[in-house]
């Protein structure tokens, strides 16, 4: 039942709220996303942006967002938009992208603009802010859908679930892990699944325990470490298949208006294209709202110029590298399961590049680990604004121990039940800028 709910509403409804609420907004703001682009490179620059005294800068809390939406989706969701799609549907991921900027731009604005001082003197921001300060205490219930829907939809189900069957597929088994199993009573499978669930908890725990300070930190130079990785692997890629490139484009362009199959096919291609750009970068979920809402800047259009980057940097620059890669190496004889997705992109690096596959299997560690890191923020904000800042921090330690059991289990039911609340909170969020949509400022 819960599958069925689930489904049901993060299809139709969430794409229409998600793509067309956001075109909406692109459309209002005059095209926000494209006009403001170099301001918002050049504010990205200044100082002001990296300035944060002892609170998170500008600067740090795109990092932060980056962090948790460049995950699993920009690499196995990009080979599952191909294999479902075509090359035409990366086209309509860029349109997404640039919705999604537009989309972020109000979520930065907002935030800023309707944000909370926690009582150590620290800002706080998030929909459910924006919602009670914006929207008055009418609203106070959408604010509570939102925080509930949160704590429940940043669990990291299926991150901590692919992480762990991507490194039990890549890692060599411990000898000892055999006899283990035997004394145990437990499958040598399970046992090594338990092992890396473990390991991935406590990677996260010392992290995480040293709250948004840490976890910026932590992300400002491991995104773009982990992103100028990943572009170099790309960057060699195309080199060595440069006569190769200019086909790459045509087909993304040809195949995005491809109308052979006809309109249907056309508008399947852009659904799904566009979708899964919906799906990676988090605009209009209302993720970014916690992280830019934590900032130490009080201007409201300078931070929503950077956080406008986000689904730049996400659906726009590190999907296109996937892309190009799959593109170039990539082989499509298969299922387009999320695994299958990135066995996909494994086997197109291993092919392109000396040890490719392990290259890209770090790569994918630090994607997974990032967003786990910003993820835990959002649902302790989420856990504090409903229960108080003291029983709110213990929220940490349930996101933790969650990494472990989704580690050792099917997905199944849970995925349903995250992808649920994870809608609830797009739905919040996507009513409350369009609401306050008048309260925004383009220049």
């Amino acid at each position: 039942m819960i599958n069925s709910i689930a489904d049901l509403i993060c299809g139709v409804p969430l794409f229409i709220l998600l793509i067309g609420g956001g075109l909406f907004l692109l459309l209002r703001s005059g095209l926000v996303s494209l006009r403001s682009l170099p301001s918002s490179l050049r504010v990205l620059r200044e100082k002001q942006s990296r300035d944060s005294g002892s609170q998170i800068s500008s600067v740090q809390a795109l990092a932060s967002v980056v962090a948790a939406t460049v995950g699993m989706g920009n690499i196995a969701g990009v080979a599952i938009a191909l294999v479902m799609g075509g090359p035409g549907a990366i086209f309509w991921m860029w349109v997404s992208a640039i919705v999604g900027m537009a989309t972020k731009y109000h979520e930065g604005y907002l935030t800023t603009r309707y944000k909370a001082t926690l009582p150590d003197g620290t800002p706080a921001g998030g929909t459910m802010y924006i919602i009670e300060k914006g929207l008055g205490q009418q609203w106070r219930w959408l604010a509570i859908t939102f925080a509930v829907a949160g704590m429940f939809g940043t669990l990291c189900i299926m991150n901590a679930n692919q992480l762990t069957e991507a490194l039990t597929t890549t890692l060599p088994r411990p000898g000892w892990l055999e006899d283990f199993s035997v004394s145990t009573g437990l499958g040598a499978d399970t046992l090594f699944r338990l092992l890396i669930g473990i390991t991935i908890a406590l990677v996260v725990t010392l992290v995480t325990i040293g709250g948004i300070r840490r976890i910026a930190s932590v992300a400002s130079w491991l995104v773009p470490a982990m992103v100028g990785l990943y572009f170099l692997l790309v960057l060699y890629i195309i080199a060595t298949h440069i006569t190769e490139v200019p086909g790459v484009f045509r087909s993304i362009f040809a195949e995005a208006f491809n109308l052979r199959a006809g309109w249907g096919a056309l508008v399947g291609i852009a659904v799904i294209g566009a979708r899964r750009a919906a799906l990676v970068n988090d605009a209009g979920v209302g993720t970014a709202t916690i992280m830019h809402g934590a900032s130490s800047n009080t201007n409201p259009r300078r931070e929503a110029l950077i956080a406008m980057l986000g689904p730049g940097i996400d659906s726009g620059f590190v999907c296109t590298l996937t892309a190009l890669s799959l593109l170039l190496c990539g082989d499509f004889e298969a299922s387009d399961s999320s695994i299958r997705g990135l066995s996909i992109a494994m086997g197109a690096f291993g092919k392109a590049i000396p040890w490719g596959e392990y290259l890209l299997m770090v790569i994918v560690l630090c994607f997974a680990l990032s967003s786990m890191f910003s993820y835990s923020f959002y649902g302790t904000r989420c856990a504090s604004y409903l229960f108080g800042e003291k029983h709110g921090r213990h929220y940490i330690w349930v996101f933790i121990a969650t990494l472990v059991i989704f580690a050792v289990m099917p997905l199944g039911m849970a995925v349903g039940f995250c992808d649920l609340f994870y809608a609830l909170m797009a739905f919040p969020t996507m009513i409350t800028l369009l609401l306050l949509r008048k309260q925004v400022r383009y220049s």
